[in-house]
């Protein structure tokens, strides 16, 4: 009897030990830089298991915060439930995003839609970066697209056979290049904008350097007609009579500017004002000198000519569109890390400190300054690309007072009171006190 309850008691202790190194397993302490998506990989599970395990409404997480990396509840169905699917575990792939590479680029790669891949990957949006890692189940993509069949309208298409005669034109690939629009490559192409969006998924207007974009010949031809309606701005020539200001004006270019606000300023177009000042972008910076009206625009210009040799000066750091991702993923990857005054390390940063740190470990060597500062050693943009700044005035202090780096889709990520997060331009807090986009000199 006294051998039984000895073994008994053994075994009792046992298991409390291997419950206890259980549970101390399934518990992870956040250290700083990790992401959700990080702590997920490094263990094995996905962001939404642990979005679950741990009851977050969001997926911000923070250094020293205590995460739940297992399912401490041990659910016996749920093997149950696998045998179900026994199929569909076969064909889940893990794939990492590599340069160039978009959600649609990768759908098609694999046969699955956006969606399901976003669904996946529990992706808020379509941004990814560079080395990103990303779940793509097999099973989704099949019963998706039998759907498709569903779409009866499209055996209509059959009267397309007209187009096997456009395979000429086919499809072509565009790299965008610096000063490019969707509508300055629309009429490049004899296309229309919604034509170039509706073939590259795109939800707005916003292109960057090095982007791929589809241009399909096919919608050429039919969207063309109706720009013949333009020839209505010959009326254009009516400009002309704008040298009725033959009293050539120099206007000083101040912070906020653009060439096409100056324009609408002075009642005349961008391309007058480009070339009174033979102008060869439409870069400009606070204090050139702008000469307006083109009757003297001619002998006025060899003073204008020493500002020209500015917009060269700039180092342009994200126009390298490898650079540019290099930039985002470092950013990214500090999401979480917490606010501190003067900060400029993964302990913690401020706003000016989180700049300095991502742009020194991407190989872009700025001076540690505040915001004014480095607004001041920044030039405006009209449209900005990914690795970009976004400057705002008026938060806490009056004139420049904070910024952060633009991330695409109408996105930033910045060090706000909440620490690194992603934010959009929308919000109506930072849609109020937005200043500009712009982009760094060359540093000393």
């Amino acid at each position: 009897m006294r051998k039984s309850r000895y073994a008994v008691l053994g075994s009792a202790a046992l298991a409390l030990m291997l419950y206890a190194q259980e549970a101390e397993a399934s518990n992870y302490q956040v250290q700083p830089g990790d992401s959700l998506w990080k702590v997920a990989n490094a263990h094995k599970v996905t962001v939404d298991q642990i979005v679950q395990w741990n009851n977050l409404t969001s997926t911000v997480i923070y250094p020293q915060q205590t995460l739940k990396v297992a399912n401490t509840t041990t659910p016996t169905p749920k093997p149950a439930t696998k045998p179900s699917t026994p199929a569909p575990s076969t064909s889940v792939t893990t794939y990492t995003v590599q340069s160039g590479d978009s959600l649609s680029k990768i759908g098609a790669q694999h046969k699955v839609s956006v969606d399901n891949l976003k669904k996946w990957n529990n992706l808020k949006s379509d941004l990814i970066f560079v080395g990103q890692k990303l779940t793509i189940n097999g099973t989704a993509a099949t019963p998706a697209q039998p759907t498709q069949p569903a779409q009866p309208t499209q055996p209509t298409q059959p009267a397309q056979p007209t187009q096997p005669t456009q395979p000429a034109p086919a499809t072509t690939t565009y790299t965008v290049v610096s000063g490019d629009s969707l509508s300055k490559i629309g009429s490049k192409f004899k296309v229309s904008v919604a034509d170039i969006k509706k073939w590259n998924n795109l939800k707005s207007d916003l292109i960057f350097v090095g982007q791929k974009l589809k241009i399909n010949g096919k919608q050429a031809t039919p969207s063309q007609p109706s720009q013949p309606t333009q020839p209505t701005q010959p009326t254009q020539p009516t400009q002309p009579t704008q040298p009725a200001p033959a009293t050539t004006t120099t206007y000083t270019v101040v912070s906020g500017d653009s060439l096409s606000k100056i324009a609408v300023k002075f009642k005349t177009t961008v391309a007058n004002i480009k070339e009174w000042n033979k102008l060869t972008s439409d870069v400009i910076f606070v204090g050139q000198k702008l000469t307006i009206g083109g009757a003297a625009a001619a002998p006025t210009q060899p003073v204008a000519n020493p500002s020209p040799t500015k917009p060269p000066e700039p180092a342009k750091p994200p126009v390298d569109a490898a650079q540019a991702e290099k930039i985002v993923a470092i950013a990214t990857s500090m999401v979480g890390v917490p606010y501190l005054w003067g900060g400029s390390t993964p302990a913690g940063f401020d706003c000016s400190g989180f700049i300095y740190y991502v742009y020194q470990q991407a190989g872009i060597p700025i001076p540690r300054t505040n915001s004014k500062g480095m607004d001041a050693r920044s030039y405006y943009l009209d449209a900005p690309q990914v690795g970009d700044l976004v400057f705002f005035a008026n938060t806490y202090t009056s004139g420049i007072s904070h910024l952060g780096i633009y991330i695409g889709n109408n996105q930033f990520i910045h060090a706000g009171s909440k620490g690194i997060t992603i934010t959009s331009l929308n919000d109506s807090y930072w849609k109020k006190h937005f200043d500009s986009y712009k982009r760094f000199y060359a540093a000393d």
